[in-house]
């Protein structure tokens, strides 16, 4: 279907791509992988016809066509929704245009005029390419394109210029799928959609009969679409014929592989070399090192893939906050009459990590906003003792000053004290050298990001509100914060897409839609079980839209109590497992519980210690504040114990 020949591509005379020759064939779905710049978008790029290779051909089989999606800057506007994608289907609005017209010509025509029979001919044929083609159904395709992608059918007589950048988005993504190029090139195609939308991309692509090349940073998305892995890396690209979790295991131990092959190498020639200076001279030894040299020039050196470079950081360590970190009362939240919050309850305890779900426009942003500024229409927002908040906006990277530089921008509200580690941070989130003078504005959509995120370590905050700070951000990248979020030692509300990443820090889940909330105690996979066969998950799906067997009556929320002996065995077994994950969930909180204990008694043991010395009181305010400090670890220590028993 496409083949690259020695494809090579420069940027000022640096190397991006070196002589690629690389195969799609039909049907494949190829996911292209590499860390931000590895040239990713400028390959589909040239795919696409969009820069030109320095070197190089490309074929493409004949009559194939190519259809790319870039990451942003596509905007339609002009006509309503439903007119715009169904332009993607010009050639069989051609066909039915010309159908209208013979059959109005055929109306008035007498059958026995001159050219009559031509004229049946045609409409015959273009009635059976109509048909073949799917016109007849062109418009339910429409319908369940637009649908899929989360347009209502309210949305669909809507001038396109009304709606915002990601939804333009989903127009593009929408017209492309319609069009079904035989290379189907998507860079990002996540970036702007929901999970439900997601789901749904998921399985369209899966069935998608022709080849698809993809660039996505959602991990769970690559596994379920692709069934090989592309890496593009060292100005090359290496094959991987797995899913991406598969293909982390196989490069590291390709590259382990690599580096023991290299190892050895090394030996071998530093033995070489050392035979050569040690006997060059010695007339006796002339042949035996001749033939050394040679052996030398032949061995075709191994060369390592250069260490990726990745961020590096921990959050500060966060000041003690209350048990209670924020609480919400009663809060409605209103935007003209549109009520996008009313009348919820929400309590936020310390330490947890709570991911706020819900499909597109259902209030996780506003919630969040409500949360970061307590803007309410009524109801009450109350902060708990010693919180301290920092919002990181959807929009976050957008809120950067364009016309500073790295440097300045972060040094524009940095504390004092924190001056001298600026350089430190920026460099742990990959801005060294020259890279700190570049200004904002030139900056990528995942180094802006990068640099939001870096702005976060300035001022410890004990309650971080993140609204999708993954966005732009690579897969090794989401990796990296997502670990430092674990080790965090505060409180952690966000809003995200990534299913990978909401299941590798959620220990609660919080679902907004119609106005409410409802809580879900329990990680993300706790939540998809509870929500299975809901709104979250179309009939016939799992919350990652993976077919699953009709469950009826087996539905575990139907059951209240094991011992009821109308269960089926199938649900015994799916309510203990049920019951074995609330089990887990109460013991991760115990186990948090008990090293808070343990780091409590430790700091008052050591306080113990230091007011046991003869001449500690000596100094009366130290004493003092001794002694209230002996207080408040006491009383700390035990609620923490209290909390302990209770659960």
């Amino acid at each position: 279907m496409l083949h690259l020949k020695k494809l090579s591509k420069d940027f000022a005379g640096k190397p991006l791509f070196v002589d690629i020759s690389w195969h799609l064939k039909k049907g494949e779905r190829v996911g292209l992988v590499g860390e931000n710049g590895a040239g990713k978008s400028t390959l589909m790029r040239i795919i696409a016809g969009e820069v030109e290779s320095t070197s190089g051909d490309i074929q493409i089989t004949r009559g194939g066509t190519v259809g790319y999606l870039p990451q942003d800057g596509i905007v339609a506007k002009g006509q309503p929704l439903f007119a715009e994608v169904m332009t993607a289907l010009s050639e069989l609005q051609e066909i039915e245009r010309e159908i209208a017209q013979l059959t109005a010509r055929l109306e008035h025509e007498p059958h026995d005029a001159p050219g009559h029979d031509q004229l049946l001919d045609r409409f015959g044929h273009l009635q059976e390419e109509f048909r073949l083609k799917g016109g007849y159904a062109m418009e339910s395709e429409v319908g369940n394109v637009l649908t899929g992608l989360g347009f209502s059918p309210a949305d669909w007589e809507k001038e396109c210029g009304e709606f915002s950048g990601g939804w333009q988005m989903r127009i593009a993504l929408a017209k492309l799928l319609l069009k079904k190029p035989n290379v189907l090139l998507l860079d990002e195609p996540t970036n702007h959609l929901d999970i439900e939308a997601r789901n749904w991309l998921e399985g369209y692509l899966q069935n998608y009969p022709y080849s698809v090349m993809l660039v996505s940073h959602d991990r769970f998305f690559l596994d379920q679409v692709c069934s090989r892995i592309a890496e593009v890396w060292n100005h090359a690209i290496t094959d991987y014929h797995c899913n991406y979790s598969n293909y982390l295991v196989q490069r590291e131990e390709r590259v382990s592989a690599l580096r023991e092959a290299k190892k050895r190498q090394d030996e071998e020639v530093e033995k070489m070399e050392d035979f050569i200076s040690r006997f060059r001279y010695k007339a006796d030894k002339a042949a035996m090192v001749q033939s050394r040299i040679k052996q030398l020039e032949k061995i075709e050196r191994i060369v390592l893939p250069p260490e990726r470079r990745k961020i590096h950081f921990r959050f500060p360590t966060p000041p003690k906050s209350g048990k209670t970190v924020i609480e919400l009362t009663g809060v409605t939240k209103a935007y003209g009459s549109n009520v996008v919050l009313e009348n919820v309850d929400l309590t936020v305890e310390s330490g947890e990590r709570v991911a706020l779900v819900g499909h597109n426009g259902a209030g996780k942003s506003t919630l969040m906003r409500v949360l970061a500024n307590a803007d309410v229409t009524s109801g009450a927002v109350k902060d708990g003792h010693n919180v301290i908040k920092d919002y990181f906006a959807q929009d976050q990277a957008q809120e950067l000053d364009a016309t500073r530089s790295v440097y300045d921008e972060i040094l524009a509200e940095s504390p004092y004290d924190m001056v001298p580690q600026l350089r430190d941070i920026l460099g742990a989130f990959l801005f060294s050298g020259d890279d700190i003078h570049k200004k904002v504005g030139v900056l990528s959509g995942g180094e802006r990001n990068r640099l939001a995120l870096a702005k976060l370590l300035l001022r410890p905050a004990n309650l971080l509100l993140m609204d999708e700070p993954t966005n732009h951000l690579d897969l090794f990248s989401k990796d990296v914060l997502l670990e430092a979020l674990k080790h965090f030692g505060g409180t952690v509300v966000f809003v995200s897409h990534d299913r990978h990443f909401i299941d590798g820090l959620a220990t609660r889940v919080v679902e907004v839609g119609g106005g409410k909330l409802e809580n879900f105690y329990g990680d993300y996979e706790y939540y998809l079980e509870k929500t299975a066969g809901t709104a979250v998950a179309a009939p016939g799906q799992d919350g990652l839209g993976r077919l699953t067997p009709v469950k009826g009556e087996e539905n575990t929320a139907a059951v209240e109590e094991s011992s009821d002996p109308r269960l089926s065995r199938q649900q015994q077994r799916e309510l203990d497992k049920q019951r074995q994950k609330e089990e887990r969930a109460r013991e991760r909180k115990l186990s948090e519980i008990e090293d808070k204990i343990g780091v409590k008694e430790g700091e008052l043991a050591k306080l113990e210690e230091e007011m046991a010395q003869p001449d500690f009181f000596n100094d009366h305010e130290a004493a003092r504040i001794a002694g209230e400090r002996h207080a408040s670890l006491s009383s700390e220590i035990a609620a923490l114990y209290e909390a302990w028993e209770a659960i």
